[in-house]
Protein backbone atom coordinates (compact mmCIF):
# COMPACT_ATOMS: atom_id res chain seq x y z
CA UNK A 1 0.00 0.00 0.00
CA UNK A 2 1.27 3.31 -0.96
CA UNK A 3 1.16 6.05 1.62
CA UNK A 4 0.37 9.45 0.70
CA UNK A 5 1.93 12.31 2.48
CA UNK A 6 0.15 15.76 2.94
CA UNK A 7 1.00 19.11 4.41
CA UNK A 8 -1.38 20.72 7.33
CA UNK A 9 -2.22 23.72 5.24
CA UNK A 10 -3.45 20.71 2.17
CA UNK A 11 -5.28 18.78 4.69
CA UNK A 12 -7.52 21.62 6.28
CA UNK A 13 -7.86 22.27 2.63
CA UNK A 14 -9.50 19.38 1.72
CA UNK A 15 -11.29 19.18 4.83
CA UNK A 16 -13.16 23.01 3.94
CA UNK A 17 -14.18 21.87 0.56
CA UNK A 18 -15.77 17.87 2.00
CA UNK A 19 -17.46 20.51 4.13
CA UNK A 20 -18.17 22.73 1.31
CA UNK A 21 -19.63 20.01 -1.09
CA UNK A 22 -21.74 18.18 1.86
CA UNK A 23 -23.24 21.61 2.59
CA UNK A 24 -24.11 21.43 -1.33
CA UNK A 25 -25.41 17.85 -1.11
CA UNK A 26 -27.70 18.71 1.95
CA UNK A 27 -29.24 21.46 0.22
CA UNK A 28 -29.57 19.53 -3.17
CA UNK A 29 -31.44 17.43 -1.64
CA UNK A 30 -33.53 19.72 0.47
CA UNK A 31 -34.50 21.58 -2.81
CA UNK A 32 -35.53 18.36 -4.52
CA UNK A 33 -37.40 16.18 -1.63
CA UNK A 34 -38.05 18.89 1.06
CA UNK A 35 -40.54 21.95 1.47
CA UNK A 36 -40.29 24.74 -0.62
CA UNK A 37 -42.23 26.77 1.77
CA UNK A 38 -39.74 29.78 3.40
CA UNK A 39 -41.92 29.94 6.43
CA UNK A 40 -40.39 30.85 9.75
CA UNK A 41 -41.60 28.24 12.68
CA UNK A 42 -41.04 30.50 15.54
CA UNK A 43 -43.59 33.79 15.82
CA UNK A 44 -42.30 36.91 13.77
CA UNK A 45 -44.30 39.95 15.73
CA UNK A 46 -42.29 38.41 19.12
CA UNK A 47 -39.04 39.14 17.37
CA UNK A 48 -39.53 42.47 16.56
CA UNK A 49 -40.42 43.39 19.90
CA UNK A 50 -36.37 43.66 20.73
CA UNK A 51 -36.26 46.26 18.18
CA UNK A 52 -40.01 48.49 19.36
CA UNK A 53 -39.08 48.35 23.04
CA UNK A 54 -41.29 51.18 23.57
CA UNK A 55 -44.34 49.16 22.36
CA UNK A 56 -46.58 47.96 25.56
CA UNK A 57 -47.39 45.16 26.36
CA UNK A 58 -51.31 44.36 25.56
CA UNK A 59 -53.43 43.58 28.67
CA UNK A 60 -54.48 39.80 29.08
CA UNK A 61 -57.80 38.76 29.13
CA UNK A 62 -59.55 35.19 29.45
CA UNK A 63 -61.48 33.96 26.82
CA UNK A 64 -63.93 31.88 27.68
CA UNK A 65 -64.17 29.89 24.40
CA UNK A 66 -62.80 30.45 20.81
CA UNK A 67 -63.65 29.22 17.75
CA UNK A 68 -61.43 30.19 14.49
CA UNK A 69 -62.56 32.25 12.38
CA UNK A 70 -62.73 30.80 8.75
CA UNK A 71 -61.42 31.57 5.54
CA UNK A 72 -63.54 33.58 2.79
CA UNK A 73 -62.04 30.78 0.43
CA UNK A 74 -62.76 27.88 3.11
CA UNK A 75 -66.22 26.86 1.21
CA UNK A 76 -66.71 26.41 -2.39
CA UNK A 77 -69.00 28.65 -3.34
CA UNK A 78 -71.14 29.16 -6.36
CA UNK A 79 -72.70 32.17 -8.32
CA UNK A 80 -75.95 33.41 -7.19
CA UNK A 81 -76.68 33.92 -11.12
CA UNK A 82 -76.17 30.13 -12.38
CA UNK A 83 -79.04 28.89 -14.38
CA UNK A 84 -81.29 26.55 -12.26
CA UNK A 85 -82.79 23.55 -13.61
CA UNK A 86 -85.89 22.01 -11.54
CA UNK A 87 -86.76 18.31 -11.66
CA UNK A 88 -90.03 17.26 -9.67
CA UNK A 89 -89.88 13.93 -8.60
CA UNK A 90 -94.10 12.92 -7.97
CA UNK A 91 -95.65 9.16 -7.19
CA UNK A 92 -97.34 7.58 -10.49
CA UNK A 93 -100.84 8.50 -10.32
CA UNK A 94 -101.76 4.21 -9.30
CA UNK A 95 -99.65 4.63 -6.05
CA UNK A 96 -101.02 7.94 -4.60
CA UNK A 97 -103.15 5.79 -2.54
CA UNK A 98 -103.31 5.75 1.01
CA UNK A 99 -101.71 2.91 2.45
CA UNK A 100 -103.83 2.38 5.64
CA UNK A 101 -107.72 3.13 4.37
CA UNK A 102 -106.64 2.72 0.17
CA UNK A 103 -108.30 6.46 -0.19
CA UNK A 104 -106.43 9.03 -2.86
CA UNK A 105 -104.02 10.93 -1.50
CA UNK A 106 -103.21 14.98 -1.91
CA UNK A 107 -100.22 16.75 -2.41
CA UNK A 108 -99.48 18.68 0.73
CA UNK A 109 -96.18 20.04 0.04
CA UNK A 110 -92.48 19.67 -1.45
CA UNK A 111 -89.19 19.98 -0.05
CA UNK A 112 -86.02 20.35 -1.79
CA UNK A 113 -83.86 16.98 -1.05
CA UNK A 114 -80.57 18.65 -2.93
CA UNK A 115 -79.20 20.72 -5.03
CA UNK A 116 -75.78 19.47 -7.45
CA UNK A 117 -73.77 21.03 -9.53
CA UNK A 118 -73.84 19.89 -13.62
CA UNK A 119 -70.91 20.75 -15.31
CA UNK A 120 -71.42 20.49 -19.30
CA UNK A 121 -68.32 20.29 -21.53
CA UNK A 122 -67.82 22.30 -23.79
CA UNK A 123 -69.75 22.39 -27.00
CA UNK A 124 -69.06 23.29 -30.90
CA UNK A 125 -71.50 24.71 -33.42
CA UNK A 126 -71.46 26.37 -36.29
CA UNK A 127 -72.80 29.85 -36.63
CA UNK A 128 -73.92 30.57 -40.22
CA UNK A 129 -74.20 34.46 -41.28
CA UNK A 130 -76.80 35.51 -44.13
CA UNK A 131 -77.01 38.83 -45.54
CA UNK A 132 -79.74 39.79 -46.83
CA UNK A 133 -79.86 41.63 -50.29
CA UNK A 134 -82.23 44.05 -51.06
CA UNK A 135 -83.35 46.18 -54.82
CA UNK A 136 -85.71 48.47 -56.00
CA UNK A 137 -88.79 47.45 -58.08
CA UNK A 138 -89.24 50.61 -59.30
CA UNK A 139 -85.86 50.93 -60.70
CA UNK A 140 -86.11 47.43 -61.79
CA UNK A 141 -89.56 48.12 -63.90
CA UNK A 142 -88.50 52.33 -64.58
CA UNK A 143 -84.94 53.07 -64.72
CA UNK A 144 -84.20 55.03 -67.81
CA UNK A 145 -80.47 53.93 -67.70
CA UNK A 146 -81.32 50.58 -66.70
CA UNK A 147 -78.92 50.59 -63.54
CA UNK A 148 -80.75 48.94 -59.97
CA UNK A 149 -79.32 50.01 -56.60
CA UNK A 150 -78.36 46.55 -54.73
CA UNK A 151 -78.26 47.49 -51.26
CA UNK A 152 -76.92 44.61 -48.70
CA UNK A 153 -77.21 44.02 -44.80
CA UNK A 154 -74.27 45.13 -42.61
CA UNK A 155 -72.47 41.89 -41.17
CA UNK A 156 -69.57 41.74 -38.41
CA UNK A 157 -66.19 41.56 -40.03
CA UNK A 158 -64.41 38.26 -38.96
CA UNK A 159 -61.63 37.61 -36.66
CA UNK A 160 -59.79 35.67 -39.40
CA UNK A 161 -60.54 36.60 -42.93
CA UNK A 162 -61.18 33.64 -44.82
CA UNK A 163 -61.40 32.02 -42.04
CA UNK A 164 -64.00 29.38 -39.95
CA UNK A 165 -62.81 30.64 -36.85
CA UNK A 166 -65.06 32.88 -34.12
CA UNK A 167 -63.91 34.83 -31.91
CA UNK A 168 -65.33 32.21 -29.34
CA UNK A 169 -63.30 30.02 -30.53
CA UNK A 170 -59.90 31.82 -30.93
CA UNK A 171 -60.50 33.11 -27.22
CA UNK A 172 -60.96 29.70 -25.71
CA UNK A 173 -57.95 28.24 -28.02
CA UNK A 174 -55.80 31.11 -26.19
CA UNK A 175 -57.34 30.98 -22.70
CA UNK A 176 -56.59 26.96 -22.96
CA UNK A 177 -53.27 27.54 -23.54
CA UNK A 178 -52.00 30.90 -21.99
CA UNK A 179 -54.29 30.14 -18.59
CA UNK A 180 -54.83 26.36 -18.21
CA UNK A 181 -51.29 25.83 -19.88
CA UNK A 182 -52.99 23.41 -22.26
CA UNK A 183 -50.65 22.84 -25.42
CA UNK A 184 -51.95 23.03 -28.35
CA UNK A 185 -51.17 19.42 -29.31
CA UNK A 186 -53.68 18.29 -26.35
CA UNK A 187 -56.19 20.81 -27.36
CA UNK A 188 -56.08 19.11 -30.81
CA UNK A 189 -56.87 15.69 -29.20
CA UNK A 190 -59.83 16.62 -26.97
CA UNK A 191 -61.49 18.38 -30.12
CA UNK A 192 -60.63 15.28 -31.85
CA UNK A 193 -62.52 13.14 -29.08
CA UNK A 194 -65.63 14.99 -29.54
CA UNK A 195 -65.32 14.14 -33.24
CA UNK A 196 -64.41 17.78 -34.58
CA UNK A 197 -60.87 17.43 -36.34
CA UNK A 198 -59.04 20.83 -35.63
CA UNK A 199 -55.28 20.67 -36.09
CA UNK A 200 -52.58 22.10 -34.05
CA UNK A 201 -51.18 23.51 -37.26
CA UNK A 202 -54.57 25.72 -37.67
CA UNK A 203 -54.92 26.84 -34.31
CA UNK A 204 -51.34 28.05 -33.97
CA UNK A 205 -52.42 30.30 -37.12
CA UNK A 206 -55.31 30.88 -35.51
CA UNK A 207 -53.29 32.53 -32.47
CA UNK A 208 -50.56 34.51 -34.87
CA UNK A 209 -53.07 35.60 -37.25
CA UNK A 210 -55.37 37.46 -34.18
CA UNK A 211 -52.65 38.38 -32.24
CA UNK A 212 -50.59 39.97 -34.90
CA UNK A 213 -53.95 41.80 -36.34
CA UNK A 214 -55.52 43.01 -33.39
CA UNK A 215 -53.76 42.44 -30.13
CA UNK A 216 -50.28 44.13 -31.07
CA UNK A 217 -51.96 47.37 -31.36
CA UNK A 218 -53.17 47.21 -27.50
CA UNK A 219 -49.91 45.61 -26.26
CA UNK A 220 -48.23 48.60 -27.79
CA UNK A 221 -50.14 50.89 -25.93
CA UNK A 222 -50.13 49.14 -22.95
CA UNK A 223 -46.29 49.41 -23.21
CA UNK A 224 -46.71 52.85 -23.39
CA UNK A 225 -48.88 53.48 -20.20
CA UNK A 226 -46.79 51.16 -18.54
CA UNK A 227 -43.74 53.26 -18.67
CA UNK A 228 -45.66 56.64 -17.76
CA UNK A 229 -45.32 54.84 -14.13
CA UNK A 230 -42.92 55.72 -11.28
CA UNK A 231 -42.86 52.69 -9.90
CA UNK A 232 -41.74 49.35 -11.58
CA UNK A 233 -40.55 45.96 -11.19
CA UNK A 234 -39.22 43.53 -13.49
CA UNK A 235 -37.76 40.11 -13.87
CA UNK A 236 -36.83 37.23 -16.75
CA UNK A 237 -36.98 33.81 -17.30
CA UNK A 238 -35.81 31.48 -20.09
CA UNK A 239 -37.30 30.27 -23.10
CA UNK A 240 -36.23 27.66 -25.77
CA UNK A 241 -37.10 28.75 -29.14
CA UNK A 242 -36.26 25.83 -31.86
CA UNK A 243 -36.03 27.97 -34.95
CA UNK A 244 -34.22 31.36 -34.01
CA UNK A 245 -31.79 32.43 -36.37
CA UNK A 246 -28.16 32.10 -35.91
CA UNK A 247 -28.43 29.90 -32.85
CA UNK A 248 -29.11 26.27 -31.83
CA UNK A 249 -32.27 24.68 -31.22
CA UNK A 250 -30.77 23.89 -27.46
CA UNK A 251 -29.81 28.09 -26.84
CA UNK A 252 -31.34 29.69 -24.32
CA UNK A 253 -33.55 32.48 -25.30
CA UNK A 254 -35.54 34.70 -22.67
CA UNK A 255 -38.91 36.43 -21.68
CA UNK A 256 -38.58 39.35 -19.66
CA UNK A 257 -41.16 41.33 -17.39
CA UNK A 258 -41.92 44.35 -16.16
CA UNK A 259 -45.17 45.13 -14.14
CA UNK A 260 -46.32 48.30 -12.51
CA UNK A 261 -45.59 48.22 -8.31
CA UNK A 262 -48.91 48.25 -5.79
CA UNK A 263 -49.78 51.87 -5.93
CA UNK A 264 -51.53 52.40 -9.29
CA UNK A 265 -55.67 51.79 -10.00
CA UNK A 266 -54.96 49.52 -13.15
CA UNK A 267 -52.20 46.89 -13.12
CA UNK A 268 -50.02 46.64 -16.04
CA UNK A 269 -47.92 43.18 -16.80
CA UNK A 270 -46.21 43.12 -20.15
CA UNK A 271 -43.74 40.46 -20.89
CA UNK A 272 -41.11 40.89 -24.10
CA UNK A 273 -39.39 38.10 -25.62
CA UNK A 274 -34.96 38.72 -26.25
CA UNK A 275 -32.81 36.39 -27.85
CA UNK A 276 -30.43 37.22 -24.66
CA UNK A 277 -30.25 38.01 -21.33
CA UNK A 278 -27.79 41.20 -22.12
CA UNK A 279 -28.02 44.66 -19.87
CA UNK A 280 -28.85 46.37 -23.40
CA UNK A 281 -32.72 44.79 -23.33
CA UNK A 282 -33.84 46.60 -19.95
CA UNK A 283 -32.20 49.24 -21.14
CA UNK A 284 -33.93 49.90 -24.46
CA UNK A 285 -37.52 49.19 -23.33
CA UNK A 286 -37.04 51.62 -20.14
CA UNK A 287 -35.57 54.10 -22.75
CA UNK A 288 -38.92 56.49 -21.82
CA UNK A 289 -39.21 55.21 -17.82
CA UNK A 290 -38.16 57.28 -15.16
CA UNK A 291 -38.40 56.46 -11.12
CA UNK A 292 -38.04 52.95 -9.45
CA UNK A 293 -37.20 49.89 -10.77
CA UNK A 294 -37.66 46.84 -8.60
CA UNK A 295 -35.33 43.72 -9.55
CA UNK A 296 -33.35 41.22 -8.34
CA UNK A 297 -29.16 41.16 -7.79
CA UNK A 298 -28.54 40.77 -11.73
CA UNK A 299 -26.14 42.91 -12.86
CA UNK A 300 -27.98 43.84 -15.95
CA UNK A 301 -30.48 46.14 -14.41
CA UNK A 302 -27.50 47.97 -12.49
CA UNK A 303 -26.38 49.53 -15.55
CA UNK A 304 -29.28 51.78 -16.43
CA UNK A 305 -29.31 55.50 -16.98
CA UNK A 306 -29.14 57.71 -13.87
CA UNK A 307 -33.15 58.07 -13.83
CA UNK A 308 -33.95 55.16 -13.31
CA UNK A 309 -33.76 54.16 -9.09
CA UNK A 310 -33.47 50.32 -8.75
CA UNK A 311 -34.73 49.06 -5.73
CA UNK A 312 -33.10 45.39 -4.64
CA UNK A 313 -35.39 42.51 -3.15
CA UNK A 314 -34.99 41.89 0.32
CA UNK A 315 -36.92 38.68 -0.24
CA UNK A 316 -33.83 37.30 -2.22
CA UNK A 317 -31.47 38.24 0.86
CA UNK A 318 -33.96 36.12 3.12
CA UNK A 319 -33.71 33.36 0.97
CA UNK A 320 -30.26 33.06 0.77
CA UNK A 321 -30.10 32.65 4.81
CA UNK A 322 -33.21 30.71 4.67
CA UNK A 323 -31.05 28.24 2.07
CA UNK A 324 -28.07 28.15 4.85
CA UNK A 325 -30.03 27.27 7.32
CA UNK A 326 -31.66 24.13 5.79
CA UNK A 327 -28.18 22.39 5.71
CA UNK A 328 -27.71 22.53 9.48
CA UNK A 329 -29.81 20.27 11.51
CA UNK A 330 -32.93 21.50 13.24
CA UNK A 331 -32.21 21.17 17.02
CA UNK A 332 -28.51 22.73 16.01
CA UNK A 333 -30.35 25.75 13.97
CA UNK A 334 -31.23 28.59 16.86
CA UNK A 335 -28.36 31.03 17.24
CA UNK A 336 -26.40 30.50 13.83
CA UNK A 337 -25.54 33.10 11.56
CA UNK A 338 -28.09 31.48 9.06
CA UNK A 339 -30.72 31.97 11.95
CA UNK A 340 -29.80 35.55 12.81
CA UNK A 341 -29.29 36.96 9.16
CA UNK A 342 -33.03 35.28 8.31
CA UNK A 343 -33.90 37.22 12.25
CA UNK A 344 -33.34 40.62 10.60
CA UNK A 345 -35.22 39.73 7.47
CA UNK A 346 -38.17 38.41 9.34
CA UNK A 347 -38.56 41.27 11.22
CA UNK A 348 -38.27 43.66 8.12
CA UNK A 349 -40.94 42.08 6.90
CA UNK A 350 -42.94 41.73 9.87
CA UNK A 351 -42.48 45.55 10.63
CA UNK A 352 -43.26 46.18 6.87
CA UNK A 353 -46.30 44.46 7.44
CA UNK A 354 -47.37 46.59 10.21
CA UNK A 355 -46.72 49.76 7.69
CA UNK A 356 -49.40 48.20 4.92
CA UNK A 357 -52.24 50.06 5.43
CA UNK A 358 -50.50 53.47 5.58
CA UNK A 359 -50.23 56.01 2.65
CA UNK A 360 -47.16 56.45 1.05
CA UNK A 361 -46.02 59.59 2.96
CA UNK A 362 -46.81 57.50 6.35
CA UNK A 363 -45.17 54.75 5.22
CA UNK A 364 -41.98 56.51 4.20
CA UNK A 365 -41.67 58.36 7.43
CA UNK A 366 -42.43 54.88 9.09
CA UNK A 367 -39.29 53.17 7.42
CA UNK A 368 -37.38 56.32 8.17
CA UNK A 369 -37.82 55.72 12.01
CA UNK A 370 -38.08 51.74 12.00
CA UNK A 371 -36.23 50.14 8.67
CA UNK A 372 -33.67 52.16 8.52
CA UNK A 373 -32.08 51.71 12.11
CA UNK A 374 -33.03 47.65 11.68
CA UNK A 375 -31.05 47.82 8.52
CA UNK A 376 -27.81 49.82 9.63
CA UNK A 377 -27.77 46.93 12.19
CA UNK A 378 -28.07 44.14 9.91
CA UNK A 379 -25.53 45.58 7.59
CA UNK A 380 -23.06 46.16 10.47
CA UNK A 381 -23.50 42.30 11.73
CA UNK A 382 -22.64 41.18 8.48
CA UNK A 383 -19.80 43.26 8.14
CA UNK A 384 -18.41 41.75 11.32
CA UNK A 385 -19.57 37.98 10.96
CA UNK A 386 -16.89 36.35 10.18
CA UNK A 387 -17.81 33.15 8.01
CA UNK A 388 -16.40 31.02 5.51
CA UNK A 389 -16.46 33.47 2.13
CA UNK A 390 -17.58 30.16 0.10
CA UNK A 391 -19.71 28.63 2.25
CA UNK A 392 -23.87 29.24 2.15
CA UNK A 393 -24.11 31.44 5.11
CA UNK A 394 -20.64 33.32 3.30
CA UNK A 395 -22.64 33.56 0.36
CA UNK A 396 -25.83 34.89 1.84
CA UNK A 397 -23.62 37.55 3.69
CA UNK A 398 -21.41 38.43 0.65
CA UNK A 399 -24.97 38.50 -1.05
CA UNK A 400 -26.31 41.22 1.14
CA UNK A 401 -23.14 43.87 1.55
CA UNK A 402 -22.68 43.58 -2.45
CA UNK A 403 -26.58 44.16 -2.82
CA UNK A 404 -26.68 46.92 0.34
CA UNK A 405 -26.90 49.85 -2.22
CA UNK A 406 -29.73 48.69 -4.01
CA UNK A 407 -31.65 47.14 -0.95
CA UNK A 408 -31.42 50.18 1.26
CA UNK A 409 -33.43 52.19 -1.85
CA UNK A 410 -36.04 51.49 -0.40
CA UNK A 411 -36.21 54.00 2.00
CA UNK A 412 -36.18 56.48 -0.70
CA UNK A 413 -40.04 56.24 -0.91
CA UNK A 414 -43.67 54.95 0.47
CA UNK A 415 -44.19 53.63 -2.47
CA UNK A 416 -41.90 50.95 -3.05
CA UNK A 417 -41.91 47.56 -2.05
CA UNK A 418 -39.37 45.53 0.11
CA UNK A 419 -39.25 42.80 -2.43
CA UNK A 420 -39.57 41.74 -6.10
CA UNK A 421 -42.47 39.17 -5.03
CA UNK A 422 -45.14 40.92 -6.86
CA UNK A 423 -42.77 40.54 -10.59
CA UNK A 424 -42.05 36.89 -9.28
CA UNK A 425 -46.09 36.15 -9.28
CA UNK A 426 -46.39 37.50 -12.18
CA UNK A 427 -44.03 35.54 -14.06
CA UNK A 428 -45.33 32.14 -12.66
CA UNK A 429 -47.52 31.65 -14.99
CA UNK A 430 -45.55 31.55 -18.16
CA UNK A 431 -42.80 29.29 -16.14
CA UNK A 432 -45.97 26.93 -15.53
CA UNK A 433 -47.25 27.33 -19.09
CA UNK A 434 -43.94 26.85 -20.44
CA UNK A 435 -43.22 23.10 -18.69
CA UNK A 436 -46.40 22.03 -20.72
CA UNK A 437 -45.69 23.61 -23.87
CA UNK A 438 -41.69 23.27 -23.69
CA UNK A 439 -40.70 25.88 -26.57
CA UNK A 440 -41.81 28.26 -28.87
CA UNK A 441 -41.18 27.00 -32.70
CA UNK A 442 -40.59 30.21 -34.12
CA UNK A 443 -39.21 34.07 -33.06
CA UNK A 444 -42.94 34.84 -34.54
CA UNK A 445 -44.32 32.16 -31.83
CA UNK A 446 -42.36 33.72 -28.97
CA UNK A 447 -43.82 37.36 -29.77
CA UNK A 448 -47.18 36.25 -29.91
CA UNK A 449 -46.70 34.01 -26.73
CA UNK A 450 -45.46 37.43 -25.01
CA UNK A 451 -48.32 39.22 -26.87
CA UNK A 452 -51.13 36.71 -25.14
CA UNK A 453 -49.60 36.17 -21.73
CA UNK A 454 -49.22 40.24 -21.41
CA UNK A 455 -53.28 40.66 -22.28
CA UNK A 456 -54.07 37.56 -19.96
CA UNK A 457 -52.66 38.33 -16.71
CA UNK A 458 -53.22 41.96 -17.01
CA UNK A 459 -56.84 40.66 -17.43
CA UNK A 460 -56.40 38.79 -14.45
CA UNK A 461 -54.84 41.30 -12.68
CA UNK A 462 -57.80 43.86 -13.02
CA UNK A 463 -60.32 41.01 -12.35
CA UNK A 464 -61.54 39.92 -15.83
CA UNK A 465 -62.23 37.15 -17.24
CA UNK A 466 -59.62 36.10 -19.37
CA UNK A 467 -61.75 34.14 -22.21
CA UNK A 468 -64.54 36.98 -21.45
CA UNK A 469 -62.19 39.85 -22.47
CA UNK A 470 -60.27 37.80 -25.15
CA UNK A 471 -63.90 37.40 -26.98
CA UNK A 472 -64.86 40.86 -26.41
CA UNK A 473 -61.53 41.97 -28.07
CA UNK A 474 -61.75 39.38 -31.03
CA UNK A 475 -65.77 40.43 -31.81
CA UNK A 476 -64.90 44.24 -31.31
CA UNK A 477 -61.26 45.14 -32.96
CA UNK A 478 -62.00 43.71 -36.13
CA UNK A 479 -65.32 46.18 -36.40
CA UNK A 480 -63.31 49.57 -35.67
CA UNK A 481 -63.27 49.93 -32.05
CA UNK A 482 -60.16 52.25 -30.99
CA UNK A 483 -57.54 50.63 -28.94
CA UNK A 484 -58.22 52.43 -25.48
CA UNK A 485 -61.60 50.85 -25.47
CA UNK A 486 -59.90 47.40 -25.59
CA UNK A 487 -57.24 48.08 -22.82
CA UNK A 488 -57.75 44.86 -20.28
CA UNK A 489 -59.37 46.91 -17.41
CA UNK A 490 -62.14 48.23 -19.52
CA UNK A 491 -64.01 44.89 -20.13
Amino acid sequence: MKTVTISIEEYESMKQQIAWLMEQLKLSKHKQFGASSEKSDYDQLSLIETHEPEISTPEIEEIKAYRRKKSKHSKDRLPPDLPVEIIEHELPTDEQICPKCDENLHKMGTEIVREELVLIPAKAMIRRHVQHVYSCRNCEKNAADGTVPIVKSDVPKPVIKGGFASPEAVAHVASQKYVMGIPLYRQAQEWERNGILLLRQTMSNWLIKSALDWLVPIYVRMCELLLAHSNLHADETTLQVLNEPGKKAQSKSYIWLYRTGGDVQNHIVIYEYQPNRKAENPKNFLKNFKGFLHTDGYDAYHNLPDDITVVGCWAHVRRKFNDALKIIPEHERIGTAAFQGKHFCDCLFALERKFAEMTADERHEARIQKLRPLMDEFFAWCESSRVLPKSPIGQAVSYALDQRKWLKNVLLDGRTDLSNNRAERSIKPFVIGRKNWLFSNSVTGADVNAVFYSLVETAKENGLNPFEYLADVFRRAPNGACVDELLPWRG
